[in-house]
């Protein structure tokens, strides 16, 4: 009897510092699908999910709160692992990085390397961001601020130790070279390597002494270990690594990681630190790192006042588990940010859930009861109509085997429901209600209602990666030809205007004082000094279009774009890379000041300056017309 094929997945574990949003539960459902799947296909599946729980962060979250960081964190972490259950995911551990055997595997594993002589001690003395629990230097700043979130920097020294990532950099960029399948989607691959890897890696800081919950480091108890060591190797202490050489059976079978899933934002951590890391301690390399998209709110910033912060508990509410672990799995595309707002999910619902897949079952199960006493079996009275339809289900299975080899999540999702709609197809096309009325061609009816059954139950079993419990409602009523007394409603539709009176119920503004204080989002600036009417009608702002945008080489910042004014195309460079994608910017319409004396900016002319709007925590929006207005209009 031959052995299993495994397959070990891990997500990112949770952050412990509040109630998971949407975005933040996708990542768990994501994962459980693919690990649904390759189960489904023989693998040996492990599924790891769990929490990271130390940090300045926390600890200050704790204070506000007064209670003690454990305290803070065993509540937030028994909510993050409600959601997981309540969304269906099949973990198989869920991980705490406050767990016992991790904290005293962290401890050997720094040992490890200091003793090697890849930790060093040091002081450090750089830009602080507490919510990324991250150092930069000035250079990696984006307009003074965190490259990560966009948040406030503060200056912070002192005494830590560091890691030499230096040392193993040139053998990671050959990984990546040689395997490319080690990071997607590519984009993320180009990103680390442009940006970081091949300008060069600094040593990196893995203690910090200026704030208390976390790892000691054994041998220099006023250092805790740097959250990021911590959090990183929980995907091997968690399968039974041990640095003395006792690893279990489960890390040898399971080791190295076929997938590591991962949200865009925590990329870098995982493609340099980690594999980094796992060099050092002399281990493979996990297969694959997919760096997952996010996704976003349609109607702007989340905001308590405004209630549209999204939480899974609150839509399972509104829709059901498997509706919303369509939703997210569906309207997310390999590589761009998905959308997600309440008109959206209504519409899905009423549309996908309820009348593609429900409806179609729903005709099916009362159509069999109706003419056969819910039994039909082939009566082998094809008609070349059915080809199509055999076709499809057939091809199908093929289809989403590739898409999901290749993580195309969503694409399977749309193949998989293209087959629902095939035989919603094949009912126009068969007219069942009107094979029923001629005795003669009641061979041909059963046929047809045996079809639809098969293929509809085709549909059900690759449904139950993604849609388990729906999966097993549709296979209970349909069973073989012998479906049931009564159909079961998959999925009830839903009035829009209703839904949106419910969710403005659940969540009414705090205060008008408040809402109006976030809707107006006031912010007053240190005054310029004043400028006559002829000093400003020597400036020229006109209305560009952006018809080509590239990033900067050796920049963490720029972006150039190729902007059409009338008649011409001017090359500007913008520091607005954390918050603009090359591809997003390509046709918007923009406001340009179009005489600026040209400079180079590292190293790139640039012949403009797109305007732009800044908020107070200096996030970045480029100014566009209102209304559609040409290439070259002037702006007055």
């Amino acid at each position: 009897m031959s052995q299993k094929p495994k397959y070990y997945i891990t997500t990112a574990i949770a952050y412990t510092s509040g109630k998971p949003h949407i975005g933040n539960t996708y990542e768990i459902v994501l994962a459980d699908a693919i690990a649904r799947y390759k189960r489904s296909q023989g693998y040996d599946v492990f599924f790891q999910t769990g929490t990271d729980e130390h940090g300045q962060k926390i600890e200050l979250k704790a204070e506000e709160a007064g209670v003690t960081p454990k305290e803070f964190v065993d509540k937030i972490a028994d909510q993050i692992r409600g959601i997981w259950d309540l969304m269906n995911t099949s973990y198989d551990k869920f991980i705490r990085t406050t767990d016992a055997d991790h904290e005293t595997q962290v401890q050997k594993i720094f040992k490890k390397l200091y003793d090697q002589g890849d930790i060093y001690k040091g002081h450090y003395e750089g830009m602080y961001c507490t919510p990324c629990e991250s150092f930069f230097t000035e250079s990696q700043l984006v307009d003074g601020k965190c490259p990560d979130c966009g948040r406030e920097v503060l200056p912070a020294k002192e005494e830590a130790y560091f890691f030499k990532m230096s040392k193993y950099a040139d053998r990671l960029i050959e990984h990546i070279q040689n395997h490319p399948e080690f990071i997607q989607p590519v984009s993320r691959k180009n990103e680390m390597m442009n940006n970081f890897l091949l300008p060069g890696l600094q040593d990196l800081c893995v203690s910090r002494t200026s704030f208390k919950w976390g790892i000691p480091v054994d041998f220099d108890p006023r250092h805790v270990v740097y959250v990021w060591l911590d959090a990183l190797t929980n995907y091997i202490t968690g399968i039974g690594y041990d640095c003395e050489g006792n690893c279990t059976e489960q890390f040898k079978k399971d080791w190295p990681a076929d997938l590591h899933l991962i949200g865009k934002d925590i990329i870098r951590f995982h493609t340099i630190y980690w594999p980094i890391f796992l060099m050092a301690l002399d281990l493979p390399l996990p297969k694959q790192i997919f760096g997952h998209p996010w996704l976003l709110q349609g109607d702007g910033k989340m905001s308590k006042s405004r209630g549209n912060v999204l939480y899974a508990d609150e839509l399972v509410d509104f829709f059901g588990v498997d509706a919303v672990r369509y939703f997210v799995l569906h309207e997310m595309p390999f590589e761009n940010d998905g959308v997600i707002t309440w008109e959206l999910m209504v519409e899905r619902m009423n549309s996908d859930l309820a009348n593609t897949l429900g409806n179609l079952v729903n005709r099916t199960v009362s159509m069999t009861n109706k003419y056969f006493d819910g039994v039909v079996t082939d009566r082998g009275a094809a008609e070349a109509v059915d080809a199509e339809l055999k076709g499809v289900v057939e091809n199908t299975p093929k289809v989403v085997e590739a898409k999901m080899n290749d993580l195309r999540v969503a694409d399977a999702i749309t193949e998989i429901f293209n087959l629902f709609k095939r035989c919603n197809k094949y009912i126009d096309e068969t007219m069942p209600w009107v094979l029923a009325k001629d005795e003669e061609k009641k061979d041909r009816l059963e046929t047809v209602l045996w079809n639809l059954i098969e293929s509809i139950s085709a549909g059900a079993e690759l449904l139950k990666s993604f849609m388990p419990s729906t999966s097993e409602k549709i296979l209970a009523q349909l069973n073989e030809g012998h479906v049931t007394d009564k159909p079961e409603i998959l999925f009830q539709r839903l009035d829009i205007e209703e839904v949106l009176k419910k969710v403005e119920e659940l969540h009414p503004p705090v205060n008008e004082e408040e809402e109006s204080k976030e809707d107006e989002n006031v912010i007053d600036i240190e005054a310029k000094p004043e400028i006559t009417f002829e000093q400003f009608g020597a400036m020229q702002f006109q209305v560009g279009e952006i018809i080509a945008c590239e990033e900067v080489p050796k920049s963490k910042k720029l972006l150039c774009s190729q902007v059409k004014i009338g008649s011409q195309v001017k090359q500007i460079v913008s520091g607005i890379k954390a918050y603009y994608k090359p591809e997003e910017m390509v046709g918007k319409k923009v406001m340009v000041l179009v005489n600026l004396k040209p400079a180079k900016l590292a190293g790139v002319l640039s012949e403009g300056m797109l305007l732009c709007a800044e908020d107070a925590e200096g996030n970045l929006a480029l100014m566009t017309p209102e209304k559609t207005m040409p290439a070259g209009a002037e702006i007055c």
